[in-house]
C-alpha cells in the first residue's frame, strides 16, 4: 500500500472558499451529515454501506486528510477530502452547514471508529441538528464495544469515560470512582501512561479485576485479564505499545465471573 494518498483522494485541506462553493447535489445521498464508522485497525472491518456513502458523498470531512486518504486509496475511493479537527472545527461548521443547506451531502469520518466518540465532530452534529438538517449514522467498528464484548466482564450496563486525564491527580480521581462503580468502566489510555495507571489501581485495590485490550483487530491484538497488581507486574517488564482500551470490573462482580 502506497503511503501517498494523492492519487486516491483530492487533498483540499486549507482550500476553504473554493471547496465550499455551491455545488450541485448528487441526488444519491440525502442532503445532510452522514456519520461513517471506519476500521479501528483491520482495513477489512468496514461495511458496504459505509463504502457506498464515502464514494458518493459530495465531501468527506476527516481528522487528517492524509490518514483518511490512505483508507480511501485502499478501497479505491476517490473523494473530496476536507479536514475537521479540534483546531478548525469552529471555522468549518458554518461552511459545512451552508453546504448542506444548499442540498449537499457531507460524510464525517474520524481516524478510527465512530466519529464524535472521543473524536472531533460533536459540535458539528449539534449544529446540524440545531439547524433542523438531516443527520444519519452508518454504524461500524467501535473500540469500546469490541473490547467490552471480549473482556469477560459484565457488559450491561457499562460506563465509558473516554481518554483518562494526563494529570495524575485527575486520573486518580476517575480511577477511584471506577473501582467503586457498580458496572464495568471503560477508558482509553496511552501506552506511555498505562503502567502509571495500573500502579494507581494496584495501590488502591490490588486484587480488583482489570482488562487491558491492546491493538484491537490488528495483527498483534492482545487481551490481558487479571488482578490490577498482576497486570502491573506484567507491563512493568513488557513495555506496552499501540492503542489501549482499559476495562475495570464492577465493585461487586456477578458470581459467574470466576477468572
Amino acid at each position: 500500500m502506497s503511503s501517498d494518498p494523492d492519487s486516491a483522494a483530492e487533498q483540499l485541506d486549507g482550500a476553504d472558499d473554493e471547496l465550499l462553493e455551491p455545488v450541485v447535489a448528487t441526488g444519491r445521498l440525502t442532503p445532510g451529515l452522514h456519520l461513517v464508522a471506519t476500521p479501528i485497525g483491520n482495513m477489512r472491518d468496514i461495511t458496504q454501506r459505509a463504502l457506498d456513502t464515502l464514494r458518493i458523498a459530495d465531501l468527506v470531512a476527516c481528522e487528517d486528510t492524509r490518514h483518511s486518504g490512505m483508507l480511501l486509496k485502499h478501497h479505491d475511493i476517490r473523494a473530496r477530502l476536507i479536514s475537521l479537527n479540534e483546531h478548525n472545527e469552529a471555522h468549518r461548521i458554518p461552511q459545512l452547514l451552508e453546504h448542506i443547506r444548499q442540498g449537499g451531502s457531507v460524510a464525517l469520518i474520524s481516524d478510527a471508529g465512530m466519529p464524535t466518540v472521543s473524536d472531533p465532530g460533536q459540535r458539528l452534529v449539534g449544529a446540524v441538528v440545531g439547524a433542523g438538517l438531516h443527520v444519519e449514522s452508518i454504524p461500524g467498528p467501535s473500540a469500546v464495544l469490541t473490547a467490552l464484548a471480549a473482556s469477560g466482564l459484565p457488559t450491561t450496563p457499562f460506563y465509558f469515560g473516554g481518554f483518562l486525564p494526563h494529570k495524575k491527580g485527575a486520573r486518580t480521581t476517575m480511577l477511584t470512582a471506577a473501582l467503586q462503580r457498580d458496572c464495568t468502566s471503560i477508558f482509553f489510555e496511552s501506552p506511555y501512561r498505562l503502567v502509571d495507571t495500573l500502579a494507581i489501581l494496584a495501590e488502591a485495590a490490588p486484587d480488583h479485576r482489570v482488562v487491558v485490550a491492546r491493538e484491537l483487530t490488528k495483527k498483534f491484538e492482545e487481551f490481558k485479564r487479571g488482578p490490577a497488581s498482576i497486570l502491573l507486574s506484567y507491563y512493568q517488564t513488557k513495555t506496552p505499545k499501540g492503542e489501549i482500551t482499559l476495562l475495570i470490573a464492577p465493585v461487586d462482580p456477578p458470581k459467574w465471573l470466576t477468572w
